[in-house]
């Protein structure tokens, strides 16, 4: 004759977890998905709203460029060319030599 009520019972049962992971990737994918929904009337919405507008075209009352100032030119003009000569004086300048076994 055995006794067991005071035998200690090894249960290994698994235990229900709280989380169910399940659970929680169908509401991400449907927030996603209502997500997208929503992106997509917002961007349908946006496209009937623009394309309904009407573009009024641009009313030039003269055909005519304005004119430039020539002495504006010319400044522009020697600007560039003093940077050109610069440039060819450093490029054609020797770099000096710098002793490696300083």
């Amino acid at each position: 004759m055995k006794i067991d009520f005071l035998k200690k019972r090894n249960n290994f049962n698994k235990r229900k977890s709280s989380i169910n992971p399940s659970l929680y990737w169908k509401l991400i994918i449907l927030v996603t998905f209502i997500a997208i929904v929503l992106a997509s009337v917002f961007g349908y919405y946006l496209f009937t709203k623009i394309n309904q507008e009407t573009v009024l075209p641009t009313v030039s009352d003269t055909n005519q460029v304005g004119t430039v100032n020539k002495d504006l030119i010319e400044k522009v003009l020697n600007y560039f060319s003093e940077r050109e000569q610069k440039s060819t004086q450093i490029i054609n300048s020797l770099a000096p030599v710098v002793d490696p076994s300083l």
